[in-house]
């Protein structure tokens, strides 16, 4: 089931059966992208969304000297680039991080799906708006947080995030990144990172080694963070 993931954790319960169904049929076709590979390009008119269904993508901009900032991760069960229904294009990039199949949504069958199931298009306005959360958040993290409450921070959003799509205990997480992936999704140079990395597992908090984390102090972990899953909209709260 390719839409398995969309809103689990997050309130899915409040689409009916039926509902669940015509969002699994309107899936047009899959794509399978290879790691590190460019998805969409900023500025091209997009014609589908993208719902990922396995692997990690990530929405980045790149600065005139070349150095790239990651501005959003995505994980199984997101659409990546709901955002180009409304707006046609994109002003931002979008790659795959490692192998990925997405589920492909035309933005004529989007059209329908709303006209045919108001509270299904609510729930897509709410996935959009949950994005929109998140990066208030990151944010928030990369204006006020220092470098070890930045990594801390990330560490926290993704675990949480994945434990939501059943990919995690909370505590034990694939994370297939590349240090300096890391550092640009933070704000920080990969020698910092290094240290950050180093300091965390010193002090026992977590370890990221081999594309695995694993935490070993979780209150540790979301009070260097400052770290409150809220913003992430969990069902039940």
């Amino acid at each position: 089931m390719l839409s398995r993931q969309f809103l689990m954790g997050r309130h899915r319960e409040d689409l009916s059966a039926t509902e669940l169904a015509a969002l699994e049929d309107a899936a047009a076709s899959v794509t399978c992208y290879g790691a590190r590979e460019e998805m969409v390009h900023h500025g091209d008119e997009v014609t589908h969304a993208m719902l990922l269904v396995e692997g990690f993508v990530c929405r980045y901009m790149d600065g005139l000297d070349g150095d790239r900032q990651l501005v959003a991760l995505h994980v199984p069960g997101d659409f990546v680039d709901l955002h180009g229904f409304p707006l046609r294009k994109l002003d931002h990039d979008i790659a795959s991080l490692t192998e990925v199949k997405v589920a492909n949504y035309p933005h004529s069958a989007l059209s329908q799906l709303i006209l045919d199931h108001p509270n299904l298009g609510r729930m897509l306005w709410f996935s959009t708006l949950l994005d929109a959360a998140m990066h208030r958040e990151w944010i928030f993290r990369l204006g006020r947080l220092g470098a070890i409450g930045r990594v801390a921070h990330f560490f926290a959003e993704i675990g949480r995030r994945l434990q939501m799509v059943d990919l995690s205990d909370g505590c034990s997480f694939p994370l297939p990144l590349h240090q300096s992936d890391l550092a640009e999704a933070c704000g920080i140079t990969a020698v910092h990172a290094n240290r950050v990395l180093r300091e965390l597992r010193e002090r026992k908090i977590v370890t990221f080694k081999g594309g695995q984390v694993v935490v070993s102090d979780i209150l540790a972990l979301h009070a260097v963070a400052e770290f409150d899953d809220g913003y992430l909209y969990p069902s039940g709260h």
